[in-house]
């Protein structure tokens, strides 16, 4: 039996609802570029909706942050807010959330507009470690974690998120060896120990993920 088993299903009997609402906002944005997430009764927030380029520039914000202050200013900022604003504006709605780097998020995010179309082309791809090598490849400020993030995020079921909640309940549990940082080759390996669970539990490695989140913080967000 796998370390982490007891604690996955007990996470499942108590919020397995809100784990298959996540899943279905994510794959609205894969086949629709448009979804409306609603993280109540988590975050103390309206629902509001977002499409791939805010998508893909909530992931850029997360880096170094954390999923709430990301969600709040993926609402403020909105669809067109994205798509539009000037730097200046960008920052300071940044800025005022607390985010510590919000001048090299707002330029970030901005480089990001001119590859809607390729994010638009990624999210129709069927093999999600390939997609996540082009946007390696292509996207400005998008590493392994951000990349699969963001593929998550619109639908992707085979790619893992290795952040420090997941990292730590990895190492807690002895399933890979800890690691001061987390290289390509560790990334690799901490989701091939997530791709064991999830075969042994019948999920996918986005409900995985999402339940890893949810033991770490009490929290399904995304």
């Amino acid at each position: 039996m796998i370390p982490a088993r007891e604690e996955i299903e007990q996470a499942k009997k108590e919020v397995e609802k809100y784990v298959k609402q996540r899943i279905k906002e994510f794959k609205n944005l894969k086949e629709k570029n448009l979804t409306t997430f609603d993280f109540r009764p988590f975050v103390d927030i309206q629902p509001y909706q977002a499409d791939i380029l805010s998508e893909a520039s909530f992931c850029i914000l997360t880096a170094n942050s954390s999923a709430v202050m990301g969600i709040k200013i993926q609402k403020e900022v909105g669809i067109e807010g994205f798509k539009k604003y000037p730097f200046e504006k960008l920052f300071e709605v940044i800025r005022k959330k607390g985010h510590r780097f919000a001048a090299q998020r707002a330029e970030r995010i901005i480089k990001l507009r001119d590859k809607e179309d390729f994010l638009i082309e990624i999210s129709r791809e069927d093999d999600g470690k390939k997609a996540r090598e082009k946007l390696v490849k292509e996207i400005y400020g998008y590493g392994y974690k951000e990349a699969s993030h963001f593929l998550r995020n619109i639908g992707f079921d085979d790619v893992a998120i290795i952040d420090r909640h997941i990292s730590r309940f990895l190492f807690e549990k002895g399933l890979v060896k800890p690691r001061k940082t987390i290289t390509k080759k560790v990334y690799l390996e901490c989701e091939e120990a997530l791709e064991k669970i999830s075969a042994d539990l019948g999920l996918t490695q986005a409900e995985l993920d999402l339940y890893i989140f949810y033991i770490k913080t009490g929290k399904v967000l995304k």
